[in-house]
């Protein structure tokens, strides 16, 4: 299952600049000959400019990417398809240019397909986008500007959530989530161990000595990192970084990896596999809700949305929740993920690609903020990106719950979003954490050799502020 779900600064303090679709650096962001062959197909691909009445009229289709299975066995996963095939629907109700859903294995969607497909000039006219990933695809000149398409005040309404999908001023993609990530843990796990509510730890050493309790009195893994490499890994990982002062760009735009701040969190996740405290495999192949109902885990990092997996796969399981725990001297903060709606300036209609997103997420009608706060409070578990639904939402119950209370009031307060880092510079930290984590690495050469290649890669970079 995709979660996210996961800002990027000019080198040496440069102006960010906009790169425009065909750019020599396509090749860079989107990969080899492919991209150079995507970047002629978006030179030959004219942008719409909007004027002159609803871009949406005269017909056509446009496909809509997303990674919701109509068919999964996860119940929650099928009501969130749906979601997507009402809000098509009720597009397509209402406009000529119709949407057409087309669903992608998650595994394909996070994988290479889309960059595949945009490489070869065949990506989808709208698609859903981590902010792990935005820079790649707004340096490749991909992103269309949906700020033309956003209602007055909407920009207002979602504040620092469109941060991170910002350039210039303008947005690229309207979030329809925030996703903050938390500890869960197993209370009939716990209860064989010994443990209780009271051993809930705050620390770094209170969470290892709390794991191999678990570990050494039942056999079930005492704590669980993800372990594969990818976006999701690194955007499970920085949150430990950040919360010892490390950083991976300053304020500056200065490569500040190689600190204490990220030698203390590549130096946790190694104690804990090290101890057998976690696990090197994913315990159930990552199905969280068997690893609990089965006992295969006491604690997991995991995020929100497993609230709502938990209500629909197994709303009888004892399981709780607590804030992440910080190192000595350390600083509270989790990272905030969450997917967004993007329009394609590649595809055969970009600006009714772009109006379709801001019709669905962009508006300050009750229409439009009611499907956030569906999304956030109905078919899934998520903290709603904009003010209004968020608070729309509390008054409809979304929040009463223990565990969506505990996200909203003791989690989400102190996150902070997912970076937006380009491939070479999210490459070089997976590489990082994949040694010192699985592969016995020192920590503090991996911690070196991350910052040599980040800070290579920042000499000459010029595309969007990676902070």
């Amino acid at each position: 299952m995709l979660h996210h779900g996961n800002g990027a600064v000019p080198a040496r303090g440069a102006p960010a600049r906009r790169r425009t679709p065909g750019a020599p650096s396509r090749r860079r962001f989107l990969g080899g000959t492919a991209g150079a062959a995507a970047a002629a197909t978006a030179a030959a691909t004219p942008l719409l400019s909007g004027c002159g009445g609803s871009a949406s009229a005269g017909g056509g289709t446009l496909k809509f990417w997303h990674f919701y299975d109509p068919k999964a066995s996860d119940p929650a996963m099928v009501a969130q398809s749906k979601w997507f095939d009402k809000l098509i629907k009720d597009w397509n109700d209402t406009h000529d240019v119709k949407i057409e859903p087309y669903f992608v294995p998650g595994v394909s969607y996070q994988g290479s397909k889309m960059v595949t497909a945009f490489a070869a000039g065949a990506g989808p006219d709208i698609f859903l986008l981590s902010p792990g990933d935005f820079t790649r695809y707004y340096n490749g000149g991909i992103l269309a500007d949906l700020t033309p398409h956003l209602d007055d005040g909407v920009v207002e309404d979602y504040g620092t959530s469109l941060t991170s999908r910002t350039v210039d001023g303008k947005v690229y993609a309207l979030p329809m989530e925030v996703e903050p990530l938390a500890m869960f843990y197993n209370v009939p796990v716990w209860e064989k161990a010994g443990l209780s509510e009271a051993d809930i730890p705050t620390t770094w050493d209170q969470l290892l000595d709390t794991g191999d309790k678990i570990r050494s009195k039942t056999g079930a893994a005492g704590l669980v990192f993800h372990t594969d490499p990818g976006y999701y890994q690194n955007f499970t990982w920085y949150c430990w970084m950040w919360q010892g002062g490390g950083e991976v760009v300053d304020k500056a735009g200065n490569v500040a990896f190689d600190s204490k701040g990220a030698r203390q969190a590549l130096g946790l996740w190694q104690d804990a596999v090290e101890a057998g405290i976690a696990p090197r495999t994913l315990p159930a192949a990552d199905d969280r809700i068997t690893a609990f109902t089965s006992d295969l885990a006491g604690m997991w990092q995991i995020g929100i949305w497993e609230v709502q997996a938990f209500k629909a796969g197994a709303p009888d399981h004892e399981y709780g929740v607590f804030k992440l725990p910080v190192p000595p001297g350390g600083e509270y903060t989790t990272t905030l993920g969450g997917w967004s709606f993007c329009a394609s300036t590649q595809g055969a209609n970009p600006d009714a690609a772009a109006e379709f997103c801001g019709w669905a997420l962009g508006g300050m009608s009750d229409e439009s903020i009611d499907r956030t706060v569906e999304w956030c409070t109905g078919v899934k578990s998520d903290i709603s990106p904009r003010t209004s639904a968020l608070e729309r939402g509390a008054e409809r119950g979304g929040y009463d719950s223990w565990a969506m209370k505990k996200f909203k009031e003791d989690i989400f307060p102190g996150g902070r979003a997912e970076p937006r880092y380009p491939p070479i510079v999210y490459k070089a930290i997976s590489d990082a954490i994949q040694a010192t984590m699985l592969a016995g690495k020192g920590v503090d050469g991996e911690a070196d050799r991350a910052a040599q290649t980040i800070d290579a890669f920042m000499k000459s970079y010029k595309g969007a502020s990676l902070i």
